[in-house]
C-alpha cells in the first residue's frame, strides 16, 4: 500500500499492515487500476450509491441539500431527484423487492421510497445513527459508524443478527457506504483511501483495496472531501468509485499487489 494509504489506515482502523515479526495472517491487498473516467456532480456529497437493473443510483447528504438521484452514468446528469427536508442528513441508500430503502444519519429513520416516482411509502424508526445500506437480496445490510454490520428485515426493519467487522482479531469501525459484490461486503473507511472486503459470515476482513491518488490533485478543491461510494453493476460486473463532491466516477478493477 502507499504511504499515505497505510498511515491513514493504521491510525483510522488500528491496522499494524507492514508491522514487522507480525505472524497473524494478513489479508489480501489490492490497488486498482482505473479502466473509464466519467463526470460526477460536484455538488453531490456522495452516500450511498448502487445500480439496480443498469440504472445508477445515488444518495447525497448534508442538511439542507440532501437528496436521492437517478444519474446517467454517461454523462454525470441527474436525470430524476428527489430532496429531502432540511432537518434530514440522508446517508445510504438500496433496492430490495419493490422498496427503495434510504437511510438518514442522526434522525433515527429510514425512507421506503418507490424506486421508480421516488413517492415515499412509509418509514421505519432505529436505534442510533444510520451510515451505508446495501443487500445481499434477502436482508438489508447496514452500517452505523461503529465495527458493527446489521443484517435487517426489509419488512420490518429488525435486526435479524449483526456481526463485528474484525482485522486479526481488531474491531475496525468507522465503516462507510456499503456495496454487496459477489458475496463480500466491500466498505469505504470514513477519512481514509482503503476499501475493506468483508466476509459476511463472521465479519472479517479478508482483503483491502488501496484507492489511494485516485482522484489527482489537480482535480482537487477546497471543497472536495474524502472517497466514498461503491457501486457494483451487476448486469456487466463493473464497479465505480467516487466520493464527496467529487469531479469524477472512476472504474476500476482491482489488482493483486
Amino acid at each position: 500500500m502507499k504511504g499515505l494509504a497505510l498511515r491513514i489506515a493504521a491510525c483510522v482502523l488500528g491496522l499494524a499492515l507492514l508491522a514487522p515479526g507480525c505472524d497473524a495472517q494478513k489479508p489480501v491487498r489490492f490497488t486498482y487500476r482505473v479502466d473509464q473516467v466519467l463526470r460526477h456532480d460536484t455538488g453531490a456529497y456522495t452516500q450511498g450509491l448502487f445500480f439496480h437493473k443498469g440504472r445508477l443510483y445515488e444518495s447525497t447528504g448534508q442538511y439542507g441539500s440532501s437528496s436521492m438521484r437517478i444519474v446517467d452514468l454517461a454523462s454525470g446528469k441527474v436525470v430524476k431527484m428527489k430532496s429531502f427536508p432540511r432537518r434530514y442528513f440522508i446517508e445510504g441508500s438500496c433496492i430490495l423487492g419493490n422498496n427503495l430503502y434510504v437511510l438518514s444519519w442522526q434522525e433515527r429513520t429510514c425512507f421506503v421510497l418507490d424506486p421508480e416516482t421516488f413517492e415515499q411509502k412509509r418509514t421505519f424508526a432505529y436505534q442510533g445513527e444510520g451510515w451505508g445500506l446495501t443487500t445481499d437480496g434477502q436482508s438489508l445490510i447496514m452500517s452505523d459508524g461503529t465495527d458493527r454490520i446489521y443484517f435487517r428485515d426489509p419488512a420490518s426493519f429488525q435486526i435479524r443478527r449483526q456481526i463485528k467487522v474484525t482485522f486479526e482479531g481488531r474491531q475496525i469501525a468507522y465503516l462507510n457506504e456499503l456495496e454487496y459484490i459477489e458475496g463480500e461486503i466491500w466498505a469505504n473507511v470514513y477519512g481514509s483511501d482503503v476499501i475493506v472486503r468483508i466476509r459476511p459470515s463472521d465479519g472479517v476482513i479478508t482483503s483491502i483495496v488501496d484507492c489511494s491518488d485516485i482522484l489527482p490533485n489537480s482535480l482537487r478543491t477546497s471543497s472536495t472531501d474524502v472517497l466514498n461510494g461503491i457501486a457494483y453493476n451487476p448486469e456487466t460486473g463493473y464497479i465505480y468509485v467516487t466520493g464527496k463532491y467529487w469531479p469524477k466516477m472512476y472504474r476500476i478493477s482491482a489488482v493483486r499487489e
